[in-house]
């Protein structure tokens, strides 16, 4: 088989076979040996294959195969007795025989034991370790680990006699469609980085909704206490996970609901419309005036108005925003890399009125801002907000300090547009910065303290006169959270409501209005993006 459609099947059927494993092993390394070698015989055995007409039973018979043979090479143990319960290790124990069915309840109960109870029951029964020598082991009195053997005797037979359900999640696990932060991220990428493996994510979101011991997550999720332990460690470590009372676990990351409302979403749009068109009667006139005579400005179409729609959209996304006095300081997630930022998961949605007719056009308001970028090395900052009013790609991620020095490079003459700096001027290109004759087409200001100090603030009165409504629609939008969110959510609905999304309706109405012409697309690569720097193209 052609190499192109092998590394086609093994990609789509990794979840698939790593799912596999998980549900023979009972630990994190197990699984990732065992479906590192079903991968491994799977891909070979495909390359060896002219054709197979049915994929996803082909993978299911190697993985089956693997599997037997791991479990001949890696799990041959004598068999030992534990209350009268036979657990020994056979060459295959996924037969259909009642034995082996006995084998595998206790051997799942073993696993749901803690981590100090597991491990004496291994050391007695499977490593025929003295209590003596186990005590020395685990550096406790000789009467706890008699104690712990007890109880976990008790443990298991109360198990086995038990039907262990597995809850919501582990049937049908939630899945994320985008992540994002308000923040710093430090080294990492945030959510993206801590939560991007599903069942961490699932993790988190098992105790979201309600306080949940390590216990009770691994029978929300259907799998075994000792497979996850790592990853809850991990995940607390991170701050993902917040220890509470009983030892139970929750999380202050801001999960979007399960189900979206378009009849909610379009009260919410309304009342932003209205306050775009109140922004633009009564706020716009005295931004415009406060920067009409400003100077040492670089705009390279030379459209002036491009410079007065970056400062509208900066005034109502930055000096608009209604206030609260609360202290949101214990939702910030403080990460081992040293990020502290409030963590943002967009769910996979439900819609609960599906048959709703909008009543307004339908328009994409969402906004990757403000992103404010500096250099430790040049007098170079920037300024920005990517919307589809650009035509930038790539939002925060694309967004580089870097970007900003080899600008000031080429502006200092520091590089040439040479073989030396190839890969400087390819990225400078690459993002639109330079055009191929080498010409700087984004907005540069010498004073960046100065333009911004001078973009008006939004009066108390007129604050007030959108506090009324924005806490109604908070107050609405809070009902569908946990208890421990909706500060949060109250909060941050009353802030952004007026915010980037109120600045792009602006933006509409000040182009459909006619008040400023439309963009060309050479000045869209600049709009919303001002570069701040003592040195201004010629």
């Amino acid at each position: 088989m052609d190499k192109t459609k092998v590394d086609g099947i093994i990609t789509e059927y990794l979840e698939k076979i790593y799912g596999f494993a998980i549900k023979k092993s009972f630990s994190y390394e197990e699984a990732e040996e065992l479906s590192a070698e079903i991968v491994k015989e799977c891909y070979l055995s495909l390359l060896k294959s002219e054709e197979v007409y049915n994929i996803e039973g082909y993978i299911w018979r190697i993985s089956e195969h693997v599997y037997s043979k791991y479990v001949a090479v890696k799990k041959r143990h004598e068999g030992i007795s534990l209350d009268n319960v036979t657990i020994s290790y056979e060459e295959r124990w996924f037969f259909e025989d009642d034995s082996a069915e006995e084998l595998l309840r206790l051997r799942r109960e073993v696993a749901y034991l803690t981590t100090t109870r597991r491990r004496i029951v291994y050391l007695f029964y499977y490593k025929s370790c003295s209590i003596a020598s186990i005590a020395r082991q685990l550096g406790m009195p000789a009467g706890t680990v008699k104690w712990h053997l007890n109880k976990a005797r008790k443990e298991l037979k109360e198990g086995f006699q038990m039907e262990r359900a597995i809850g919501k999640l582990g049937i049908s696990p939630v899945k994320a469609t985008s992540m994002g932060h308000s923040g710093h991220t430090g080294k990492m990428a945030g959510p993206e980085t801590f939560l991007a493996d599903k069942l961490d994510l699932n993790i988190v979101y098992s105790v979201y909704h309600k306080p949940r011991t390590t216990e009770e997550i691994a029978e929300e999720l259907g799998v075994t206490p000792v497979f996850i332990e790592d990853k809850i460690a991990s995940l607390e470590a991170n701050g993902y996970l917040v220890k509470t009372a009983g030892d139970r676990f929750t999380t202050y990351v801001y999960f979007q609901p399960e189900y979206r409302s378009l009849e909610q979403e379009e009260q919410r749009t309304k009342m932003q419309l209205k306050a775009a068109e109140l922004l633009l009667e009564e706020y716009v006139p005295t931004v415009r005036a406060a920067i009409a005579d400003f100077k040492d400005a670089y705009i390279p179409s030379g459209n002036r108005e491009l410079l007065q729609a970056a400062a509208i959209f900066y005034g109502v996304s930055e000096k608009c925003a209604l206030t609260t006095d609360r202290d949101l300081s214990k939702y910030y997630i403080k990460d081992t890399a040293g990020g502290k930022y409030i963590a943002l998961v967009e769910l996979e949605k439900e819609c609960v009125d599906p048959d709703f007719k909008p009543t307004i056009p339908q328009k994409d308001y969402g906004a990757c801002g403000s992103m404010n970028r500096c250099s430790c090395k040049y007098p170079v900052s920037s300024w920005s907000t990517d919307t589809r009013i650009d035509s930038r790609t790539g939002y925060w991620k694309n967004n580089l300090n870097s970007d900003y020095e080899y600008l000031y490079e080429f502006l200092s003459g520091a590089i040439k547009d040479d073989a030396a700096n190839a890969e400087k001027f390819a990225r400078l290109k690459e993002r639109a910065f330079l055009s191929q004759e080498n010409k700087v087409e984004v907005m540069m200001l010498k004073d960046g303290k100065a333009f911004k100090n001078a973009i008006p603030r939004l009066s108390e009165e007129q604050k007030n006169r959108f506090a009324e409504y924005a806490l109604e629609s908070a107050m609405q939008k809070a009902k569908h959270y946990p208890a421990q969110m909706q500060d949060l959510v109250v909060d941050w609905a009353v802030i952004n409501f007026i915010g980037s999304a109120v600045a792009i309706m602006v933006m509409d109405l000040l182009y459909e209005k006619g008040i400023f012409r439309p963009l060309t697309e050479e000045e869209k690569i600049s709009a919303n993006l001002l570069v701040f720097s003592d040195i201004l193209p010629e």
